[in-house]
């Protein structure tokens, strides 16, 4: 099974922010995730590669033949095979001389076996022993990987020529899947984030590329993004009954992340994390008798593996901040690694953000992020205020003419008032929905409170990939529009790093590049539910009983977190790990709980 070089990986951010990470830093050992919703943009995105690297380029049309599929299969072959070109030039540079051949060492962490054999070089007074195990530790050297996200909920059937919906293979998310399967990516990892999709999961047995091979190799991994064991055991064993085995589980906040926000029922990370602890054994005794049952079923041998082979890996992404927080994670709760997303918005090596929108996040208070109602899924999106996407929502709501032309159309979903679907962010659906509003037996106010919440729908297909157009060239910065999704967790990070910056502060080499008084994260994601259980509590009548006793389960599931939580901030710190906030937070909370379900008893 494929080890990550390092303790963390760099996860999808939008569907621009992360599209070419691989290419930024794939060759110095990174993994890193690329979004694909957007076909179009990797087209684009291609088209400006392709010159860049003297690649040869054929446009995939939009009108092509099963064309998304094609256009997604021809990014990842060119991100594969400009990876592959950088790598191998950079394995053919000299060691010792400050080339990025040591900077690919350099940015290990020290417990990385490749990072000892390095500075035991460095140490070495003999030129011909140096340079004899210098040619073995460059054949040691890999590339980070290349993963590629799918929105398994982001699924909409397309429709052919004659305006009707085509087979479900066509559809977005499938089509998405088969230009993964068919790309020429290997060690590469597929993140399924989300939702369970059981059509898109059974879609996956079409591909051998997911099934090991005779040496117990898998060309291409599943890693899922879950919210909890619950969630892992059951997509697991649905995949599983299929021969599939899950590399991967990724575990994410809830709240403390960036993009769409699918909170729990008030279930903490630490309460989540400390069942994976305690229960991950069950994962391999689970779904390893149905793999072999599979395979069995299928005439294949299932290869002789040890333990490590087929066990699941198990990480966690969502808020982490200092090298204090990653150990608590690593060496407290036993994860396998951890991703680092919205810091590294602020490393132009890695990600790609225009000028404007890294400014805007470099000068970011916590006042300025917040939990928006602009996504076209319903879901809760974090978002920063000030964006060149809001601004342009705004411009048209003020000119009358609110919404999207809806040119790309992969978020379309809702039939309240069409046949086939259409995006909540689009002027069609706008006009319609503020029409009947306008119509309805609701008070002015309530009228005016529903209208701004339709016209607040942003364009996300094409705005989340705006700023990587503009960051590369492909689009003039007057056009604007630039939409990004940073979890909360930006707030503390206040300029542009370099990537041996960011490294170091992940490590903890050296000085910290946050405040000592920034909240823990375990302290920020509780803060957020009780907002979230706030905002919730303000929208239920104090009559209806039902929606309070929903609201009581997760005051519930909070109280336990509460106490975990409590618990954790008695340990001996790690580096930089501020538990003091930690214990602060859970009794300031713990009154707000307290405060709002007496209120409402008083009310009722």
């Amino acid at each position: 099974m494929f080890q990550n070089q390092h303790q963390f990986h760099i996860p999808v951010m939008g569907t621009g922010h992360s599209i070419d990470s691989p290419i930024r830093v794939a060759h110095l050992g990174i993994n890193s995730v690329i979004s694909v919703v957007d076909d179009l943009l990797c087209e684009k995105i291609r088209k400006h590669y392709c010159k860049e690297f003297n690649l040869p380029y054929t446009n995939i049309p939009r009108s092509a033949y099963d064309g998304r599929a094609k256009r997604i299969t021809a990014y990842l072959d060119m991100v594969s095979e400009i990876v592959s070109q950088n790598f191998e030039k950079l394995k053919g540079l000299n060691l010792l001389e400050g080339t990025d051949k040591d900077r690919y060492f350099n940015l290990l962490p020290q417990s990385n076996p490749l990072k000892s054999s390095y500075q035991f070089i460095e140490s070495l007074a003999d030129a011909e022993t140096r340079d004899r195990l210098t040619r073995d530790l460059t054949e040691r050297m890999k590339p980070g990987t290349i993963d590629v996200n799918i929105m398994a909920k982001v699924d909409a059937l397309g429709t052919g020529n004659d305006d009707k919906p085509m087979s479900s293979e066509f559809s977005d998310a499938s089509a998405a899947l088969r230009g993964y399967a068919n790309s020429n990516l290997s060690s590469s990892g597929l993140v399924l984030s989300a939702g369970f999709n059981p059509r898109l999961y059974s879609y996956l047995s079409e591909f051998k590329d997911f099934y090991r091979d005779a040496t117990g190799q898998i060309k291409k991994r599943i890693i899922l993004k879950v919210s909890d064991f619950r969630s892992a055991l059951i997509q697991g064993k649905f995949l599983a009954k299929k021969g599939i085995e899950v590399a991967e589980f990724r575990i994410e906040s809830g709240l403390n992340c960036g993009g769409h926000a699918f909170a729990s029922d008030g279930y903490l990370m630490p309460v989540l994390l400390q069942e994976f602890r305690e229960k991950r054994g069950q994962l391999v005794e689970t779904f390893q008798p149905m793999v072999h049952n599979f395979y069995e079923s299928m005439g294949w041998d299932y290869p002789e593996l040890s333990e490590d082979d087929i066990k699941p890996k198990i990480t966690v992404q969502g808020g982490i901040g200092t090298n204090g927080e990653m150990r608590r994670l690593l060496e407290d709760f036993g994860m396998d690694g951890t991703g680092w997303g919205s810091p590294f918005l602020l490393v132009p090596e890695a990600t790609c953000v225009d000028d404007f929108t890294s400014k805007l996040l470099a000068s970011a208070g916590e006042k300025e992020l917040y939990l928006s109602n602009v996504s076209p899924l319903g879901v809760p999106f974090n978002n920063i205020r000030g964006s060149g996407s809001e601004i342009h929502t705004k411009e048209l709501v003020a000119k009358g003419k609110p919404g999207s032309k809806c040119p790309k159309g992969f978020l379309v979903s809702n039939t309240e008032f069409t046949e086939n679907p259409i995006c909540t962010a689009s002027a069609e659906y706008q006009i319609l929905k503020i029409s009947s509003i306008r119509e309805s037996d609701l008070s002015d106010i309530d009228k005016e409170k529903q209208r701004d919440r339709v016209m607040e729908k942003t364009c996300l297909c094409t705005n989340l990939g705006t700023g990587s157009l503009i960051r590369l060239g492909i689009m003039k910065p007057t056009y604007g529009r630039q939409a990004i999704c940073p979890g909360p967790n930006i707030a503390w990070f206040n300029r542009e790093y370099s990537l041996d910056e960011m490294a170091a502060h992940i490590y903890g080499r050296g000085e910290s590049l946050v405040p000592k008084e920034r909240p823990h994260m375990f302290a920020k994601e509780l803060v957020m539910y009780v907002d979230y259980v706030s905002e919730l509590a303000g929208q239920i009548e104090p009559e209806d009983k039902q929606q309070w006793r929903k609201l009581g389960k997760m005051r519930n599931n909070l109280e336990k977190g509460m106490d975990l939580c409590l618990e954790i901030s008695t340990y001996e710190p790690y580096a930089d790990e501020n538990l003091v906030s930690l214990r602060e937070t859970v009794e300031e909370q713990r009154l707000r709980l307290t405060i709002l379900f007496e209120t409402q008893m008083a009310e009722a």
